[in-house]
């Protein structure tokens, strides 16, 4: 039996888009004498749908879309399977159930629906889909086969320490006598995913001596990205074939012989972690019906860490870098911006906001009277620069990509309206301190970003003479206590103990957290490449009193 694992980047609502994409490389599977092809969770309509469930006429519109993929297919020497929305049986108090379809000489042969309904961090299954009472094997080309979706394969006792559901389909279903296992799925990348992926699978693999494979969506959806990176395992849980990551791709197997194509994924972080933003920025901004970006250039890492992922996700042509200088705006700051974007190949225009910061300031003088300048004249100039972003974003029917990075959106360290202008967070879920470890990534064959931007201390330049450190404690110090804090939850008491700081200074970095709350739900969408990102995952309410 030989299948292949079309691994494709679909995009939400685009049924006509997405059928086309599913007929092309069923095509390319059935020339490559596959016997079966296997599309990711959700694929005819996009994954994840929100509350598009909610419509009938979505609903009706992906069980016709199969319908027609079934009867386009008829003449082809290959089987399908395809994940879509089914409508869910009456009495389950829900509208729709997660399904997978096998098509077959023009037919929708059998169905499954998927049992396992996450509802954690960004995952709100159990919002939507009714979950499959019961799962059957399916019997293909002399196979019995475990047909499972996504969340179906993530609860073996032998891999988990601690399990988020009562029932394994899995277990069940090879206990019936399986001896075959597919996954179609559309798992999100983060840091350290593709390993955790794999090992489990492996061991699911060894666990019943049989074969596994498993499918995975592409692309960025909104804050999501997802890497492919699909799989082919052997009944010893060794790699047989493997998905690109990050790309989309076609990947054949044999899973009588145990030969497959193996196409290169790299096991480098930081290069993964590049790989994602890329492909993220590149499909937030297209699927938007975009094409061009906007990139406020300060002579700052963070905002030469942006300009690089668009110039490379978008081409450095459909990339314009602008410098807003102020009365406090070094000279080494816009000759480091000017190198950038020569370096990258981008636009670079300069606004000076000197004259229109003076007049803010005269406009206010009167009610300002018998005051001291202090953060809110620094305020002034970030939400100037962001009023001049968003016009030229109007004028020119581009995206502005906000610059700001995940310390500074954890501590509040930026301005409503001003920096936090735009439409997606690019890096909004790096640290600083990774922010560094990426450029210096990029910087490996050669220098895209100027040294001395590296080398320079960080500075928002909107007084004389200022740097980061006046208002946080140093990011290598500040970092470890967020990533605790923010992505592990662990209490002030435990990050002191484990990571021997000060107990005050920690519970002035959480209160700093605790009280950007309302920054960050005004925040544009951050692309997710860590386990707990600021955004959909991550939900805590606004209006509180914590103790810390």
């Amino acid at each position: 039996m030989k299948v292949a694992l079309a691994q494709i980047n679909p995009t939400i609502g685009d049924f006509t888009g997405n059928i086309v994409k599913i007929l092309d490389f069923t095509r390319q599977a059935a020339a490559g004498g596959a016997h079966l092809v296997l599309f990711p969770e959700l694929a005819v309509c996009g994954y994840p749908p929100a509350d598009f469930l909610d419509k009938p006429s979505f609903v009706a519109r992906s069980e016709e879309a199969v319908r027609e993929i079934a009867e386009a297919t008829a003449d082809l020497e290959i089987a399908s399977i395809v994940g879509y929305v089914t409508h869910a049986p009456a009495g389950t108090g829900k509208k729709v159930m997660n399904s997978a379809a096998l098509l077959q000489r023009g037919e929708i042969a059998f169905v499954q629906s998927k049992m396992l309904l996450p509802f954690y961090d960004v995952f709100d299954d159990q919002r939507y889909f009714a979950a499959a009472e019961k799962q059957h094997l399916v019997h293909f080309c002399g196979k019995r086969v475990a047909l499972t979706i996504c969340e179906d394969a993530w609860n073996d006792k032998n891999f988990w320490h601690k399990r988020l559901h009562a029932v394994d389909p899995v277990e069940e279903l090879m206990r019936e006598g399986g001896n075959l296992i597919l996954n179609i799925s559309a798992s999100p990348y983060w840091r350290g995913k593709r390993r955790t992926r794999r090992e489990m699978l492996a061991a699911i693999a060894r666990h019943h001596c049989a074969p596994v494979v498993m499918v995975n969506q592409v692309g960025g959806m909104d804050s999501l990205i997802f890497d492919g990176s699909s799989l082919v395992l052997s009944r010893d849980g060794e790699v047989v074939a493997q998905g690109k990551s990050f790309e989309e791709d076609l990947v054949f197997a044999d899973l009588e012989t145990g030969k497959g194509d193996v196409h290169d994924q790299t096991e480098d972080i930081d290069e993964a972690v590049y790989s994602a933003l890329v492909l993220g920025t590149r499909d937030y901004v297209r699927k938007c019906g975009f094409s061009k970006a906007i990139v406020a250039l300060s002579g700052g890492i963070d905002s030469a860490l942006v300009a690089t992922i668009a110039a490379d996700a978008l081409g450095p042509e459909n990339v314009l870098g602008v410098g807003m200088p102020s009365p406090y705006s070094s000279q080494g700051s816009i000759d480091d911006s000017y190198r950038l974007a020569e370096n990258l190949g981008i636009r670079f225009e300069i606004i000076r906001i000197d004259d229109l910061f003076a007049g803010y300031n005269k406009a206010l003088a009167p009610l300002f009277a018998g005051t001291k300048p202090d953060i809110t004249e620094e305020n002034l100039q970030s939400r100037i620069r962001g009023t001049l972003l968003m016009a030229l974003s109007n004028k020119f029917n581009s995206l502005v990509l906000t610059t700001g990075n995940k310390s500074e959106m954890a501590t509040g360290y930026c301005t409503l309206y001003g920096d936090m202008v735009g439409a997606l967070a690019v890096i909004g879920d790096l640290m600083k301190t990774r922010v560094y470890d990426l450029c210096r990534f990029l910087n490996r064959a050669g220098e895209r970003i100027p040294q001395a931007i590296l080398d320079k201390p960080p500075s928002a330049e909107l007084r004389p003479g200022q740097k980061d450190t006046d208002s946080l404690p140093p990011y290598e110090v500040l970092d470890p206590i967020l990533e605790a804090y923010v992505e592990n939850y662990e209490t002030p008491e435990e990050i002191a103990a484990k990571q021997r700081v000060d107990i005050e200074l920690v519970r002035r970095v959480v209160k700093l957290v605790e009280r950007s709350e309302y920054k960050r739900q005004q925040a544009a969408p951050v692309l997710k490449v860590t386990k707990k990102a600021f955004g959909p995952g991550r939900r805590f309410p606004i209006a509180v009193k914590v103790q810390v």
